[in-house]
């Protein structure tokens, strides 16, 4: 009927088991970070800065939730959270109403700024200072190579 399972070898295993822990550890160590910093969950300091960088400080909906990697329908109740807090506001696309923009308020840039040197130093301290030059270049080229297997529209 199917083809036989191939089971990991130890070598790959042992490499899968320290790829999937780092997968669930490490956004806990940043979000804890940023909520004991700043308030912030690492979702919202996504969203706050993919609008941090766009032109005008503005972004649609759609094209946010490819930036922080969420779906619409997450980012639709995190910017909502961010827009009660004054971080955010939405209007329709003036281009066409149906489509949602976001945009950051001054607030919440200055919240974003506030947060981002904690931010930083804590990335430095759990993975960027944690490997040399060359490790980190191998590492962009594996997480690279993983991603377009799982989201080609991300691959670099």
């Amino acid at each position: 009927m199917g083809s036989e399972t191939r089971w990991l070898e130890n070598d790959e295993l042992a490499a899968w088991k320290s790829l999937s822990t780092l997968l669930f550890k490490l956004p806990g160590v940043l979000d804890y970070q940023l909520q004991r910093d700043s308030a912030l969950s690492h979702f919202e300091y996504l969203v706050l800065a993919g609008l941090s960088e766009s032109p005008g400080r503005s972004l649609r909906m759609s094209d946010l939730a490819g930036f922080a990697n969420g779906s619409l329908s997450r980012l639709s109740h995190v910017v909502k959270r961010l827009e009660q807090r004054g971080f955010v506001t939405r209007r329709p696309a003036e281009d066409d109403g149906r489509i949602t923009v976001a945009t950051i308020t001054d607030a919440g840039y200055d919240v974003l700024v506030a947060a981002a040197p904690g931010h930083v130093a804590t990335v430095r301290e759990y993975v960027v200072d944690t490997l040399t030059p060359a490790q980190l270049a191998e590492l962009k080229t594996i997480a690279d190579q993983i991603l377009a297997k799982v989201d080609p529209s991300k691959a670099c």
